[in-house]
C-alpha cells in the first residue's frame, strides 16, 4: 500500500553512505545499561572502555535525532552488543498531545514480518513437513496458475515472478498516489476495511506474472501470503498461531502481536501519520492520524506488532543459532542480487533475510513499512540494531527521512567502537 519497497531502502543507504550525519542537538532522556565489568579489570581499561561507550552513545543520539530533524514526527531505536542495551527517543508520540515518543512503546513493523513467517516454514522444512525446492502445487493446489513451477524457495525469496497486488497501481488498493482520491478513500473508511489473503492471491493471479518464475528478484508481498498459507496448510493451525507458539512464546516476546482484523495496537504507542498533499505550500497540506487501520491486507507477509526490545531478542536468537540448524541458517542467508536497471546495490535476498552492505561490512535483517510506520531490523551477528520511526510529509521529505534512517544504521553499525559490522555471523 506504501509502495515501499527493497529500492527505497537501496537509496537510503546509498546516500546515507555518501553523506555525513547531521549534527543534532541531544535526543530525549535515553538510557544506556552496561554489561557489568569483571572485578579485577584494570581501572584505565574501564575507564577508556566507558568514554568509548558514551561518546558512541552520544554520537548515535545525534544520528537518530538527524531522523525527526528531516521531519519525521518520531524515531525510536535501541542498540544491543557485548557493552549492553543502549536506546533512545526522540519526538512526539501524537501530534495532538505534544507527548515525548516512549522507547518501550508498540508498532506495526511492516515486512519484518517476513522474517518470522521464514523461520517457520525453515522450521517446517527442517521438520521435513515442507520442501523447499518442492513446487507450491503441492501444498496449495489449484491456488496459483503455473504453481507447478513455481517453488517454496522462490517464494521465500522473491524469485517467483508473482504480480505484487499489495504494491502496485490496480491492485487491491486504488491509486493512493492521488491526493483525490487517497483523500476520498480516508474518508470512505478505507484504512479499516479487511482485505483478506484470498483476496490479495485472487488480484495477483488475475495479472499476469512479471517474469517466469526463477529468472530474477522482484519484491511481492503476495509470495509470503502464500507462505503463510502453506504454514496453515500443513499445520492444521493459523500462521499467526504457529509463529507464536514457535518463536513469540518462546523467546518471552510479551509485547508482540498478530492483530489479525483488529484495527488498535495495544498498549503504549506512537500514533502514525499519512500526509495528504494537494499543493505547493506548506498550507496545502495536512496530516491524517492513520494509526486505527487494518492491516489484514499484509496478513503473514507484514501484519506485526512489535517492540524495539522484542525485535532485537528474536534477531539475537535467529542470528545466534537458536531457532534454526546451521544447515538451514546457510539456506536462510543465502542470497540472490538485489539490482536496479541491471546494476548491484550492495543489498541481496536471501530467504526472508537480506544482506546489506555498510561501509564496514554486511548486516543481515530486513525492514518493514506501513502506513504510518517505518521500521529497521539488522544484525551483525555480535550488535543488534532495532530502529521505529513515524515519518510524514511528501515523497521528497519521505525520502530524506530513509536516508537519516540509513545514516543512523551506518552510526550504530560502523560509527562506534569495535566495528559491529565486522563481527562474524553465528550460524550454530
Amino acid at each position: 500500500m506504501t509502495r515501499r519497497t527493497v529500492s527505497a531502502l537501496v537509496a537510503m543507504v546509498c546516500l546515507a553512505l555518501a553523506a555525513p550525519v547531521a549534527s543534532a542537538s541531544a535526543v530525549e532522556p535515553n538510557a544506556v545499561e552496561p554489561n557489568v565489568a569483571a572485578p579485577n579489570t584494570a581501572v584505565k581499561d574501564t575507564a577508556v572502555k566507558d568514554t568509548a561507550v558514551r561518546d558512541a552513545a552520544s554520537r548515535r543520539a545525534e544520528a537518530l535525532k538527524a531522523v525527526t530533524r528531516a521531519g519525521a514526527v518520531a524515531a525510536i531505536a535501541q542498540v544491543r552488543d557485548e557493552d549492553g542495551v543502549w536506546r533512545a527517543g526522540t519526538g512526539a508520540a501524537d501530534l495532538t498531545t505534544g507527548a515525548p515518543v516512549r522507547t518501550d512503546g508498540r508498532f506495526r513493523a511492516g515486512s519484518i514480518t517476513k522474517m518470522f513467517t521464514s523461520t517457520t516454514v525453515l522450521q517446517l522444512v527442517g521438520e521435513g513437513r515442507v520442501g523447499l525446492d518442492d513446487p507450491i502445487e503441492r501444498y496449495l493446489p489449484g491456488a496459483v496458475p503455473n504453481g507447478e513451477h513455481i517453488t517454496v524457495r522462490q517464494l521465500l525469496n522473491h524469485s517467483s515472478g508473482l504480480w505484487d497486488p499489495t504494491n502496485e497501481k490496480g491492485g487491491v488498493f486504488p491509486d493512493l498516489a492521488d491526493p483525490g482520491v487517497l483523500r476520498n478513500w480516508l474518508d470512505q473508511g478505507g484504512m479499516t476495511r479487511t482485505i483478506t489473503p484470498a483476496q490479495v492471491v485472487a488480484t495477483s493471479v488475475a495479472h499476469a506474472p512479471n517474469f517466469p518464475p526463477g529468472e530474477r528478484f522482484a519484491y511481492s508481498n503476495v509470495n509470503y501470503t502464500l507462505l503463510g498459507m502453506i504454514i496453515e496448510r500443513v499445520t492444521g493451525r493459523g500462521y499467526a498461531q504457529e509463529i507464536s507458539a514457535r518463536i513469540l512464546r518462546p523467546l518471552g516476546m510479551n509485547g508482540t502481536s498478530f492483530p489479525g482484523t483488529a484495527t488498535d495496537i495495544r498498549g503504549p504507542h506512537a500514533h502514525g501519520y499519512l500526509t495528504l498533499v494537494e499543493g505547493p505550500g506548506p498550507e496545502d497540506r495536512s496530516d491524517r492520524d492513520v494509526t486505527v487501520a487494518s492491516v489484514s491486507w499484509a496478513n503473514s507477509a507484514g501484519e506485526l506488532i512489535s517492540t524495539l526490545d522484542d525485535l532485537n531478542r528474536f534477531e539475537k536468537a535467529l542470528l545466534g543459532g537458536r531457532l534454526l540448524s546451521e544447515k538451514l541458517m546457510r539456506e536462510m542467508t543465502t542470497t540472490i542480487p538485489v539490482k536496479v536497471n541491471g546494476q548491484p546495490t550492495g543489498l541481496d535476498y536471501g530467504l526472508g533475510l537480506a544482506r546489506l552492505q555498510l561501509s564496514c561490512g554486511p548486516v543481515y535483517g530486513h525492514d518493514g513499512s506501513v502506513a504510518g510506520y517505518s521500521s529497521q531490523l539488522w544484525s551483525s551477528g555480535g550488535r543488534q540494531v532495532a530502529l521505529s520511526v513515524t515519518p510524514r510529509g511528501d515523497q521528497k521529505q519521505g525520502l530524506a527521512q530513509l536516508i537519516a534512517q540509513g545514516g543512523f544504521l551506518e552510526e550504530a553499525f560502523c560509527g562506534t567502537h569495535g566495528g559491529g559490522g565486522h563481527a562474524q555471523l553465528r550460524l550454530g
